[in-house]
């Protein structure tokens, strides 16, 4: 074949398809039909069961809704720290303000993107790290260790005193602006290095800029109380009141749970990768002096083993994967068999795990958390998943991961340490690798 198309091409390529009978019915099946409903497998859709040998005790009936915005990260992990919550005062439902935790993260996630800019002050404007800083500074999503951060520093309030807002509920717009301003904000920056402005002459700058996305951030959002009253009643109908609590004393008053005793382990079999090594994504990240991103690759087992150690321990896991494959967001169903796409299209698909990362077909793209698993002769075999889209997919907003989809789709787990060999815990006391912030890894805060 030449280095273009010919029409004899064509004509060879068309006859071809022309002379297979399934081919022009899969056209005509695909024509007028959504593909998934077409290559949905029997098999697959009959034994979709939700229900599983083990499930911690204190599951919240509601699932939360993050609506049209990103924050799946923040949504997990608050959903991961209203389970204690709701354990330790015998109470139904709650919800923490995922608002004010927006409204956290997008402060700190713009002086961390002008902070990025005075580190590379003598870049050019169109050098690839400029780009990548510029092409999103304050998006929806993020990382573990970042939600650590800004717990760890900001605390936490119920929903109750800070609820969602039209901006909160659908962030694209407000990120809009805030994005448009933060980069007006680095021109400014760099114009006056140029001029030879000092660093800390350009910091007096930023300390003004970031006094106008603090405001732009209460007109979307709403400015955040300092303090407030709590009260329930809980499952036995007692009512309880706490007065004038600060959102960082609700924190380490209130809930109990020590995020800092969990790590994050990653599961990236690719070729610029070693396992059992410690990473970093460079330039990822929000709180500025917090603690950085660190990731743990490790076997797919290990991850497994210590995710079930957590949840038969009634702790449920954090955890990040690329949710848009092989799912039906309906069923609530990620399972590698519920498709046959290579019948539909007569085609093989051939990119492994360590391939579809490398060649950009996979990425992490959502974070959840596992509330259950079912085992079969001490083996796992799906998992239950607590997901933030509201009550209507899966079984009223909670889905079923099977385990093959585990090993093909999950990048990410958050477990305590004491669920984990010594020889992994060990590895986060080295210093980690730094990937570049493009890396497959760093995704799930885009």
């Amino acid at each position: 074949m030449k280095k273009s198309i010919s029409l004899s091409n064509l004509e060879v390529f068309n006859n071809e398809f022309n002379s297979s009978k399934t081919k022009k019915i899969a056209r005509n099946a695909l024509i007028r039909s959504d593909i998934n409903n077409i290559a949905m497998d029997w098999n697959g859709f009959r034994t979709i069961d939700h229900t599983y040998s083990n499930t911690i005790s204190n599951e919240m009936d509601k699932v939360t809704n993050q609506k049209a915005s990103g924050r799946c990260w923040g949504f997990a992990g608050l959903n991961l720290m209203r389970i204690q919550l709701a354990d330790k005062y015998n109470i139904k439902d709650f919800e923490f303000s995922q608002n004010y935790f927006m409204f956290c993260d997008k402060l700190e996630k713009s002086n961390y993107f002008l902070e990025n800019i005075l580190k590379t002050l003598d870049e050019t404007y169109d050098s690839r790290i400029m780009m990548y800083l510029l092409d999103s500074p304050i998006e929806d999503g993020g990382q573990w260790d970042m939600f650590v951060n800004l717990i760890e520093k900001y605390g936490v309030m119920p929903q109750s005193v800070m609820p969602e807002s039209f901006q909160s509920s659908s962030s694209r717009m407000m990120n809009r602006f805030i994005t448009r301003k933060l980069r007006e904000f680095a021109y400014l920056l760099r114009k006056n290095h140029n001029e030879e402005k000092t660093v800390n002459d350009l910091r007096i700058m930023k300390e003004s800029m970031l006094s106008t996305i603090y405001s732009m951030l209460c007109i979307c959002l709403g400015d955040p109380p300092k303090q407030f009253d709590w009260q329930i009643i809980d499952k036995k109908k007692k009512f309880h009141r706490f007065k004038n609590l600060k959102p960082i004393e609700f924190y380490r008053n209130h809930v109990d749970i020590k995020l800092k005793d969990k790590v994050c382990l990653i599961n990236a079999p690719m070729s610029n990768k070693k396992m059992n090594e410690l990473y970093t994504v460079n330039f990822l990240g929000n709180v500025v002096d917090g603690e950085i991103i660190k990731y743990a690759n490790v076997d797919i087992e290990v991850m497994k083993k210590a995710a079930i150690k957590s949840i038969k321990n009634n702790e449920a896991v954090w955890f990040g994967c690329d949710v848009g494959k092989m799912f039906h967001r309906t069923l609530g169903v990620m399972d590698m068999s519920l498709y046959d796409y290579e019948s539909i299209f007569q085609t093989k698909f051939l990119l492994d795990k360590s391939k579809r990362l490398e060649y950009g077909d996979s990425l992490m793209t959502h974070a959840m958390l596992f509330t259950g698993v079912d085992i079969k002769s001490d083996k796992s075999t799906k998992w239950r998943v607590e997901n933030s889209w509201g009550v209507k997919g899966g079984s009223r907003g909670y889905y079923l991961m099977t385990d093959s989809w585990f090993d093909e789709y999950n990048y990410e787990v958050v477990v305590d340490k004491k669920y984990l060999p010594e020889k992994i815990v060990k590895l986060f006391s080295k210093k980690p690798v730094g990937l570049d912030p493009w890396d497959p890894m760093g995704s799930l805060a885009k």
